[in-house]
């Protein structure tokens, strides 16, 4: 018997305050909170050279206090409701949500609107908040085994003038020589109404949370958004570029990337299937052969990060066994690579990450800060946020033609940068 595949379709009313601010709404009432997501289209993609790190400085400065709250103040509100609330920062975007009960809406979008307006950027803030990312860096990077990675894999992918050239976090040089002006002019650049998106899901009638929203964030002050270089999609990888790098970490691994198409077209679609295919959970392609078969890693995978800017990337790791070099790990992962290349993907793997990536979408959606976050995503980086609604239809339509085509053009191991640890050892 066939299973019917779910429809979803959750209705989203949508208005442009006159400010420029987008303001999203997705009713819910099947739980009294209301999640509350504000996207900048602003990330480290937008740094220029030499003073990198501060997309990712102004997500701390943000809770360093406004106008009307003090350094600290707007998660403890938040919590003293029994809200949450979080940021994050990337290469394309800066976020901050909160989920709260229904009666707090209006306290979180005036929190919202209120470090929007009258952000503290202060020496002493800065210097406070510079110190408190170096220690970030330090503890999540610099002193975690294969913790810096990601650095190694990008700045081997990308040119080192390319929007995407340098990690989020910024160089920490950059970040020690950035001036009060610096910041200051940073925030007036990307932190406006113009350049961002208001996503409400939850307990909340759409016209009232329009209207709730204009109430707070109306006032706020029009300006130009900023206007971004095009940047060209890049071609894939020649040479293999590669990094071995000798560390204390508990056992060799091999990281592989891949340039791949922006996260906006089809093709992109057909590698997300392509990699989940080789190297996402156990019945995968690399979990069988390093894993189960070969014995010599204790895990293995692959993966996208989709970026918006002409090029994302792709991914493959794997953490060997003791005894086992990280070079016989590039070698089988190049391997069951060439060995997809060649034959192509079964119907049966297809079905099978489709049928994966659909529980996890739905997953997602299940939740009012996930979803919500969606919606602003969608919104800021394609402009309709009613792609989420089709977004199962469009990996339900990828064939396996599609993913194994994709797969041919972008996962040439000839087009792979390869990062490699050793172990350090007495």
């Amino acid at each position: 018997m066939a299973l019917m595949a779910p429809v979803v379709h959750y209705p989203l009313h949508q208005a442009t305050l006159d400010n420029g601010l987008r303001v999203i709404v997705n009713p819910d009432p099947s739980v009294p909170v209301v999640a509350v997501n504000l996207w900048y289209d602003v990330g480290s993609r937008d740094e220029r050279p030499g003073r990198t790190g501060l997309a990712h400085l102004f997500e701390h400065l943000m809770f360093e206090g406004s106008a009307n709250v003090t350094s600290g103040e707007h998660l403890a509100t938040v919590q003293s409701v029994g809200g949450s609330a979080n940021a994050t920062t990337w290469f394309d975007r800066t976020n901050y949500f909160e989920t709260v009960p229904t009666c707090a809406l209006d306290l979180a979008l005036w929190l919202e609107a209120d470090r929007l307006a009258s952000l503290q950027v202060t020496q002493h803030n800065l210097d406070n908040q510079r110190d408190v990312v170096m220690e970030e860096k330090r503890q999540r990077y610099d002193n975690v085994p294969y913790g810096d990675v990601m650095l190694h894999l990008v700045q081997l992918t990308f040119p080192a003038d390319h929007p995407y050239g340098h990690p989020t976090i910024g160089s920490m040089d950059d970040l020690a020589a950035a001036t009060l002006d610096d910041a200051k002019a940073f925030f007036a650049t990307h932190y406006a109404p113009s350049n961002a998106v208001l996503t409400l899901v939850g307990d909340i009638d759409p016209t009232d949370g329009i209207a709730r929203a204009n109430s707070f964030f109306g006032g706020l002050a029009a300006s130009t958004r900023p206007v971004r270089e095009v940047t060209a999609p890049l071609p894939p990888l020649t040479g293999v570029p590669r990094r071995e790098v000798t560390a204390t970490v508990p056992a060799d691994a091999a990281y592989l990337s891949w340039r791949l198409p922006a996260s906006d077209t089809p093709a992109f679609d057909a590698l997300e299937l392509a990699l989940a295919a080789l190297g996402d959970g156990q019945t995968s392609r690399l979990h069988r052969r390093l894993v189960r078969n070969d014995q010599i890693a204790e895990g293995a995978g692959a993966s996208t990060t989709g970026l918006i800017g002409g090029t994302s990337l792709g991914f493959a790791s794997a953490r060997a066994l003791p005894g086992v070099a990280g070079a016989q790990l590039e070698d089988a992962i190049v391997d069951e690579f060439e060995r997809f290349i060649a034959d192509g993907p079964t119907t049966a793997e297809v079905d099978r990450v489709k049928a994966q990536y659909e529980r996890e979408w739905l997953g997602e959606l299940a939740r009012f800060d996930n979803r919500a976050d969606l919606f602003s995503s969608y919104a800021t980086l394609q402009g309709d946020p009613e792609a989420v609604n089709r977004r199962l239809d469009e990996i339900r339509a990828v064939t396996i033609d599609d993913v194994a085509a994709a797969a041919s053009d972008w996962l040439a191991t000839d087009q792979r940068a390869v990062v490699t640890y050793h172990r350090e050892r007495a």
